[in-house]
């Protein structure tokens, strides 16, 4: 990927991820390893907006583990006090909770096991407020899907979920390789590189692994449209304005 492309396609995506109305960060997907950051994670989200930041990613820890949102306070206070674009996962399994999500003021929400587990309820929601409002999220082990916050694998690929939801008109996609996430050791280059050659017309999100701005460039070579960096910028590894113009530059 050229540099032009870089400046003008390729976005990074800060995310907060939201555990007891706190920001706070996971190592593997684990909530025994919880690490909180900030209390107020609409001060992280405004701060976030004023280095440059127009996207954020927001996942609902324990709405994950309830099977449905739970921080939608939070959500509404982010929302209404920062102007970014919010694409918002955690728990969404169902119409009612898409709808809740949309109206405490998530610009899209992700939808993660339901791809799966339940493709019926992902196309009622892609039917109620369109396939540009849905992304979808992968969480692969080896390439295999895991759901239930990543605590069941299934005997799907990533390319057949990819396959099956793009039949919906859902073209943005999430992978997120679990054996990476938090460890701050380097994404899962090969994967994205698999998955952009064999869909090249998705919207390829990559997440987990990232611990540099070197890492950032090297997942921009596989073709990905963005990335999801979280614990890097948390843990000081990545300075959010600096990376705002490192991306700029080219």
């Amino acid at each position: 990927m050229g540099d032009n492309q870089k400046n003008t396609k390729f976005e990074v995506i800060p995310a907060i991820d939201i555990y007891d109305g706190k920001c706070v960060r996971l190592t593997k997907g684990c909530y025994d390893t919880i690490k909180e950051y900030s209390s107020d994670p609409v001060e992280v989200a405004k701060a976030f907006k004023i280095a440059g930041y127009s996207r954020l990613h927001i996942v609902d820890l324990e709405g994950a583990k309830a099977s449905l949102p739970v921080n939608l306070k939070v959500l509404e206070r982010i929302a209404s006090q920062v102007d970014v674009v919010i694409q918002f996962g955690g728990g969404v399994k169902s119409l009612e909770s898409a709808k809740k999500c949309f109206e405490a003021g998530a610009t899209e929400v992700i939808c993660g096991s339901i791809a799966t587990e339940s493709p019926q309820i992902l196309e009622s929601i892609v039917t109620d407020f369109g396939p540009n409002r849905v992304i979808v999220g992968t969480d692969v082990r080896e390439e295999m899907v895991s759901v239930k916050g990543w605590k069941e694998q299934t005997d799907k690929t990533v390319y057949d979920v990819i396959r099956s939801v793009t039949t919906l008109g859902i073209t943005k996609i999430i992978c997120t390789d679990i054996s990476k996430d938090g460890l701050l050791e380097g994404p899962s280059l090969e994967l994205y590189r698999k998955i952009r050659e064999v869909f090249p017309n998705i919207t390829l999100i990559a997440s987990g692994g990232i611990s540099s701005t070197e890492d950032i460039a090297q997942v921009i070579e596989t073709g990905s449209d963005g990335v999801i960096v979280g614990k890097a910028f948390y843990e000081n590894r990545i300075n959010a304005k600096e990376l705002i113009k490192w991306l700029q530059k080219g």
